[in-house]
């Protein structure tokens, strides 16, 4: 009895020592064999990082040589118009009026532009901001009837696989009520089709590349002061950011690799049948949270 009780101490290390081992080895197996994991990317954030369809920027690219910084840039008086408060408030009511008329039509007539008038709003766009002045935006307006038949085919063949799988059930019925499919016939009858690339990153001068920053951000902006610009010219568009089109509309263009395309806007004047959807805007209440 004196021996046991002897022993007790030792045979609870040793059954410590068993279950400590069996533990260790359960856990290298749940684990498994260790991996040669690679080294991180250094994060750029501001060179689009959104960029997820074909239009790859090889990795000898993004690694290659970056231009520094530009010197200094000097600076001017800057004195805009200024009215008084009265005609403040009326132009902002008349801008109001204007652009809530603005409607996305899909029903575009043929009827000629003056090519001046698209010259002017593209450069009106063009003034828009940008992240460190960088203007990371190409507007490729297209008036070639072969040419627009040829973007209306790649558009139409991908937005049908988009309505049928790519989009799914919920979206597709959430766009039934606008009645809007995948046949785009205003990609062969607008005069002119628009589309907005933006550069993910420039080259500069010596051959280096230049550092676009929030350039998705600043070619949205610029987006929109281009369809306010069509607006004030009594021209209408539809926005159209077709799905899987990017990298086949940037090869058939003719576009350098650091350009993906962001928007599409087939421009001219609407249909004389040309219809809308009976659709209302928020309230003023809705939209502005004022402090």
């Amino acid at each position: 009895m004196a021996l046991v009780s002897s022993l007790t101490p030792i045979f609870v290390a040793v059954l410590c020592v068993v279950i400590a081992f069996l533990f260790k080895s359960i856990q290298k197996k749940e684990r498994g064999p260790k991996t040669h994991s690679t080294p991180p990317v250094k994060s750029r954030p501001w060179v689009d990082e959104d960029l997820q369809d074909d239009t790859e920027i090889i990795k000898e690219e993004e690694d290659g040589d970056w231009a520094d910084s530009e010197e200094d840039v000097p600076h001017t008086p800057y004195s805009p118009r200024r009215y008084a408060d009265d005609i403040m408030l009326q132009r902002s009511q008349e801008f109001y009026t204007l652009m809530n008329e603005r409607r996305s039509v899909r029903f575009i007539s043929p009827k000629p532009v003056p090519r001046e008038v698209i010259d002017n709003v593209i450069q009106t766009a063009g003034t828009s901001p940008s992240g460190a002045h960088t203007e990371p935006w190409t507007f490729v307006v297209v008036e070639d009837a072969e040419t627009k038949h040829k973007i209306r085919e790649i558009v139409e063949e991908e937005e049908e696989i988009n309505y049928k799988q790519r989009m799914g059930d919920k979206w597709v019925k959430d766009l039934q009520r606008l009645r809007t499919n995948w046949v785009k016939e205003y990609l062969d009858t607008a005069p002119y089709l628009i589309l907005v690339f933006k550069q993910t990153f420039g080259v500069h001068a010596s051959g280096k590349k230049k550092t676009h920053y929030y350039n998705e951000i600043s070619v949205s902006i610029a987006c929109g002061i281009l369809l306010a610009a069509l607006q004030n010219v009594g021209l209408v568009t539809v926005t159209s950011t077709p799905l899987n089109c990017g990298p086949q509309l940037r090869l058939l263009l003719r576009r350098p690799a650091n350009e993906k395309l962001l928007m599409l806007l087939p421009v001219g004047f609407p249909a004389k049948d040309a219809t809308v959807p009976k659709l209302t805007r928020k309230s003023l209440d809705d939209i502005m949270v004022f402090i």
